[in-house]
């Protein structure tokens, strides 16, 4: 699509390219995955489990970042949709807030998530060797208009170019529903491999190279997870309703990867080379 259509109203872009009626199947725990249930995740790129954290993990999970927007960021990084100076009270700073980032180490709460035994086990599972932390991030969407984040492959993100697959883990701490931007994705579009991103209303895929019509919804209850390859081709609609939505997000690689040059990640992921254009 031209960038014109960035001018497109939130509605029309949730209408034109998510779909609803497609619900992805999830696993009640970790507990049930097995080599079969491995398996599906090579072949579809993701796996959605509905309770890995329990309550108090979530509500401290959630007591951390609140701490981190409103008190002391303690050095972790805070993305504002504004200038910060511009916020004058904390529902203000929080509607603003898009992302926090670079926080393990500055809170033992979200270190914990993390470093969650249970998670680095399956993220073994998926890798095939040891997983080391490569990225950490919440993603909020505040009521009543948190933004889009449209479809890319999170590879795609230079800190995330690797020679070897990463895995993510998109942890709800809120309820992840239908109207408050869960994340959707294209089941089996890791297969498709790199492809080319476009600085458009981020950096993102071309909307019209995205399958809409093979969107699968991944509703989660606050403590679900869905594990996805770093190709995936994935994305979270606006959230238009009345709700909060914050999550978790942390990528691992395996210990024996390494990053891509940037020669290659242009090459891979970008039109510089080609000179092609969405």
């Amino acid at each position: 699509m031209k960038k014109t259509d960035s001018m497109s109203t939130p509605e029309e872009i949730s209408e034109r390219l998510y779909r609803f009626d497609r619900i992805s199947k999830t696993y009640a725990n970790l507990d049930r995955l097995g080599e079969n249930e491995w398996k599906e995740y090579k072949a579809v790129g993701y796996l959605a489990v509905d309770k890995v954290l329990e309550q108090q993990e979530v509500q401290e999970a959630i007591d951390a970042l609140m701490e981190i927007i409103f008190e002391d960021a303690k050095g972790a990084s805070i993305q504002f949709s504004k200038p910060s100076s511009e916020l004058k009270t904390n529902e203000e700073r929080e509607l603003a807030v898009r992302k926090v980032h670079q926080f393990v180490e500055r809170d033992d709460r979200l270190k914990h998530v993390a470093y969650h035994p249970d998670i680095l086990r399956a993220a073994e599972s998926i890798l095939g060797e040891k997983p080391k932390l490569a990225q950490d991030m919440a993603l909020l969407k505040p009521p009543n208009g948190g933004g889009e984040k449209p479809w890319h492959q999170d590879m795609a993100y230079g800190n995330l170019a690797y020679d070897k697959p990463v895995v993510g883990v998109w942890i709800a701490l809120d309820e992840a529903a239908l109207d408050n931007g869960c994340m959707h994705v294209l089941a089996g579009s890791h297969g498709d491999g790199a492809t080319p991103h476009y600085a458009v209303r981020d950096w993102q895929l071309c909307d019209s190279h995205v399958a809409v019509e093979k969107d699968v919804a991944v509703p989660l209850p606050p403590g679900g997870l869905m594990f996805f390859h770093g190709l995936l081709k994935h994305g979270t609609p606006y959230n238009l309703s009345p709700k909060r939505r914050r999550a978790l997000q942390f990528h691992y690689v395996g210990e024996s990867a390494v990053k891509l040059s940037p020669q290659e990640y242009k090459r891979t992921f970008t039109n510089e080379l080609s000179g092609a254009e969405c």
